[in-house]
């Protein structure tokens, strides 16, 4: 089966081609249309399954439009099956998926024999005693059927998985495995190995490693031993002693080893689970989740119903209902009140979560959950306790579920919320939705939501991206959203840009835009974005929710203003950039190929025909341009662009002999140029071979027109070639059309140049050839991503958002941290806010600003004596960005002390304030001045605080 890589190719890279194939030949039920089960629908039908039967017994009601957002206000005026009602707008998500309905009933009399064609089961409202009885079905059958339970009661969510006895995992952590250089390995019982570089090797004990181009220990090469770790850096791989003794070079990779997992059915399980721990703060959490909501199963079985809201008598009946139990009274409570509500947050991130564990039923991919999940939003609820009944109580109308839970004022401060939200992809997608399910920014509320992005729509986008349609192609994600947004709650108010946030666009979001609003939301793919929209909001006083994903994993941030740190508070190391000396002459693995000929890209086909470009824009003709060199003018850049001139090609015959000379140039001349420098056997002055791991010896290919590999790249070359020079080099008109690097277009031939050129320079540095999948996943620097982890991280920050809306306490917040693939989900508390003492009495944070007023005349040296009287502290450095306004050890500072601020920051015309960074000195001499926070200078007494 063909993969459509133009719509599947960020899955591609999270799940593999093998994965891919299994679902699109798997058949799926999955029972109760509410949230959370359409949130799963959505996941599995964008990841691509061959069928899914949605199924459900139920009418809409408008409850229902809070929580599940493909259900409109006529399937509720009709009274439309549920099933039937979403079906088609399920069905266009994905036209390689097979969307059915049913809305038999499903009920303990029911002849189950109907679920033998499907691979996995999925019931979501449904009663435990039901459960119960399929999951023995799909247990018992041979093979067996993979089953899930999911259940969203109010505050509190759960998974349970059930894949059968004997559950095949052929590859448990979707780990690439990367090739590791070796310094050492010594010859003894045990053999110790010792990574090059002090390079971390990643190893854990009981895994095994496959080596390659050992020299002196050649018995190693081709075989697995498995490793005991000592150390980051070293680990044993048994017995060498009887090995030839280790020369150099060498590498080694590890092996992924297939795990079988053994599940057990609900009903045993039911005694003593098996559960995950998101929380470790909280590790007695799963448990008392667990008990609670079995309470809650024997409840609906005794009562028919679940506990009426903000009944008093119904929750002490299940209080009761867990009394053999070490349960937190609290927690049931607040689960009795909130029973038939629903927050639609918690329901997208658990169903992400669920989406995940599907695609691993079905495909043996990633390490399945053992056995249950649980999760709790009690910070939300906690705090709204004290409140009347009437709080809680429904209003006939969409946000029922949700008040059920947060209560009608805090619906009432989400209608009023302006949020602006930078980016609208995947993430952006997924809270808009969120946004809408919540009631955010409504019109008749004076809300907004703000959203900017400046990126078209493609068809890659569509896999995860859920709000967009084939029709949507090259249209703006964040006007094409906004739209869709308005169907899933009409209510909304949607500001749509097209604007990216930066510096340059500081005009249209200037401090009066961030008056305005409550908090701003991140939905970026990029570190430098991210710190920039933090700057801003720093600056602005304003919190900021951040979330990221990448494959399988996710992770959330709070950042709240005079209580958590900011983004930048924090910097990930640095990306380890290739050394030059490496890519030119001595590449050893495939990333160094591919990144050699992405340059090659940039330097052919968009770097020279910019400067060639830039010339002619310089010089009228070529005609004066020769006679200026004839008069031995120096003219620069002339003699570049006079040898693309003359070796443009004018016909195809040309392209072809460009090609030949180009192969030649690359793949032949510079290996003989290499090994005439450095012969084979050249040595270093200790004596060791110049030729050793991690350099490799060039090998000179040799043109031939029957490798497949040679007329692929002669291709590729002479195709850009001619459509740069040869079609828009016209006479009259000495221009280029520079070609920038686009990876998801497979008919312009950019990847076919950067994988063929790629695969010769690593057949020539006898490096193992990568394919075009993780060629282009290189070359573009594509980011895996997959619509289960960017949901579930996309709900996860929405909770947040309602704690913030609500003023919560620090304690209140959680940060995350999970990978969907082992699985893992880590909460942590927000890093708290740190404080910097200048002085016994004076401290600051990153949300402490200082102000100082000025006039036409205000001088540096009456700036200086503001602050010492305002804030009692006198600054010894004064900076304006890079530009050094007082520095008393540099050469003529102290004559600046007269000078007026305007003159020495020279401000444009409409700037009413800067932002000017201040230190001071220590109070022990010896000491490093003190950093002062930022001091906001207005230049005039009037000047606009909310202007820049």
């Amino acid at each position: 089966m063909e993969i459509d890589d133009s719509l599947y190719s960020r899955q591609r890279y999270v799940l593999g081609d093998s994965a891919m194939q299994q679902m699109a030949q798997s058949s799926v039920f999955l029972s109760g249309m509410g949230g959370l089960g359409v949130e799963i629908a959505k996941n599995i039908v964008l990841a691509g399954v061959k069928v899914l039967t949605l199924h459900d017994t139920k009418q809409c009601e408008t409850w229902d439009l809070g929580s599940n957002f493909f259900l409109r206000q006529d399937d509720v005026l009709t009274q439309r099956n549920r099933a039937l009602a979403v079906h088609p707008r399920v069905a266009e998500l994905n036209p390689y998926v097979h969307v059915d309905t049913s809305s038999s009933s499903l009920d303990l009399s029911t002849d189950l024999s109907f679920l033998k064609r499907y691979q996995c089961v999925i019931l979501t409202e449904t009663r435990l005693s039901l459960q119960k009885k399929i999951n023995d079905f799909c247990h018992f059958h041979q093979p067996p059927i993979r089953f899930i339970g999911c259940d969203a009661y109010g505050i509190c969510v759960r998974v349970f998985c059930d894949f059968g006895d004997q559950f095949e995992v052929s590859d448990p952590t979707g780990e690439e495995a990367k090739e590791m250089f070796i310094q050492n390995i010594t010859q003894g019982k045990p053999g110790v190995v010792t990574c090059m570089d002090s390079r971390t090797h990643g190893l854990q004990t009981g895994q095994s490693v496959l080596f390659r181009e050992v020299n002196g220990m050649d018995s190693l090469n081709g075989t697995a031993r498995q490793v005991t770790v000592l150390s980051p850096y070293s680990f044993t791989i048994g017995d060498t002693s009887c090995l030839q003794p280790y020369a150099h070079g060498g590498f080694f990779l590890l092996v992924k080893t297939p795990r079988t997992y053994s599940f057990e059915t609900m009903e045993q399980q039911l005694s003593e689970p098996q559960v995950l721990t998101p929380d470790f703060s909280k590790p007695e959490a799963p448990l008392q989740i667990h008990a609670a909501m079995l309470a809650l199963d024997a409840f609906q079985e005794q009562h028919n119903r679940l506990p009426n809201i903000g009944c008093c008598q119904d929750a002490e009946v299940l209080v009761k209902l867990t009394e053999e139990a070490p349960v937190n009274s609290e927690l049931v409570r607040c689960l009795s009140r909130t029973a038939q509500g629903s927050l639609p947050p918690l329901a997208a991130a658990v169903g992400g979560i669920a989406s995940q564990e599907v695609l691993k039923a079905l495909t043996g991919k990633f390490a399945p959950l053992q056995q249950w999940f649980y999760l709790d939003a009690i910070e939300v609820v906690k705090p709204l306790q004290s409140l009347s009944a009437e709080e809680f109580s429904p209003r006939g109308d969409r946000y029922d579920g949700l008040r059920v839970c947060i209560g009608e004022t805090m619906c009432l401060e989400l209608h009023k919320l302006r949020v602006f939200m930078v980016g609208c992809g995947a993430i952006g997608c997924e809270m808009l939705k969120n946004f809408a399910l919540l009631g955010v920014g409504l019109a008749k509320s004076s809300g907004e939501v703000c959203v900017t992005d400046p990126d078209l729509i493609e068809k890659s986008n569509l896999n995860r991206q859920f709000l967009f349609r084939s029709q949507h192609i090259q249209k703006p994600k964040s006007t094409t959203a906004a739209v869709a947004t308005l169907e899933i709650n009409p209510e909304m108010q949607v500001d749509a840009h097209l604007n990216k946030v930066c510096p340059a666009t500081e005009g249209v979001y200037n401090d009066l835009f961030y008056s305005r609003l409550h908090l701003v939301v991140t939905a970026l793919d990029n570190v430098e974005a991210r710190r920039y929209v933090d700057s801003r909001s720093v600056s602005n006083q304003k919190a900021l929710l951040d979330s990221g994903t990448m494959g399988t994993k996710g992770h959330t941030e709070i950042i709240v203003p005079n209580l958590t740190e900011s983004y930048n508070s924090h910097r990930d190391p640095p990306e380890e950039e290739i050394p030059f000396c490496t890519l030119k002459s001595f590449p050893a693995v495939i990333e160094h190929t591919i990144q050699w000929a992405r340059d090659k890209f940039e330097s052919a086909f968009a770097h020279k025909p910019t400067i060639y470009n830039m010339f002619w824009q310089t010089h009228s003709s070529a005609e004066a341009v020769l006679q200026r060199m004839q008069q031995r003018e120096t003219l620069e850049g002339a003699f570049q662009v006079v040898k693309l001139l003359s070796r443009r090609p004018s016909q195809w015959e040309h392209c072809i002999i460009l090609a030949r000379l180009k192969f030649d140039k690359y793949f032949k001349r510079k290996a003989l140029q290499l090994l005439h420098s450095f012969p084979l056997d050249t040595r270093l002055k200790d004596g060791s071979l110049f030729w050793q791991s991690p350099k490799r010896p060039p090998s000179p290919i040799e043109f031939d027109l029957k490798d497949s590999l040679s007329e692929e790249e002669r291709e590729a070359i002479a195709q850009l070639e001619e459509a740069i020079t040869a079609d828009h080099v016209t006479p009259g008109r000495l221009r280029m059309s520079p070609r920038m690097f686009e990876k998801d277009d497979d008919l312009n031939g950019h990847m076919d140049f950067v994988a063929a050129a790629s695969s010769l320079r690593a057949r020539m540095y006898s490096i193992e050839v990568a394919d075009r999948l993780k060629t282009k996943r290189i070359a573009g620097k594509i980011i895996p991503a997959i619509a289960t982890a960017t949901a579930a991280v996309a709900g996860l920050v929405s909770l947040e958002l309602v704690k913030v809306v609500g003023g919560y306490g620090f304690e209140s917040f959680n940060n995350c941290f999970f990978n969907l693939a082992i699985p893992v989900m880590v909460l942590t508390e927000a890093a708290p806010v740190k404080r910097t003492q200048i002085r016994e009495d004076i401290s600051f944070s990153i949300w402490d600003r200082w102000t100082v007023w000025g006039h036409q005349h205000f001088s540096l040296s009456d700036f200086i004596k503001a602050v010492l009287v305002n804030y009692g502290v006198e600054p010894t450095m004064v900076v304006h960005g890079v530009k050094m306004l007082y520095v008393p050890v540099m050469p003529g500072h102290n004559k600046r002390l007269k000078l007026t601020m305007q003159k020495l920051i020279k401000p444009s015309v409409d700037r009413r304030y800067v932002d000017l960074t201040v230190s001071f000195a220590p109070e022990s001499d010896g000491d490093e001045d003190l950093p002062g926070p930022p001091v906001r200078y207005y230049f005039s007494p009037d000047g606009d605080a909310h202007s820049a």
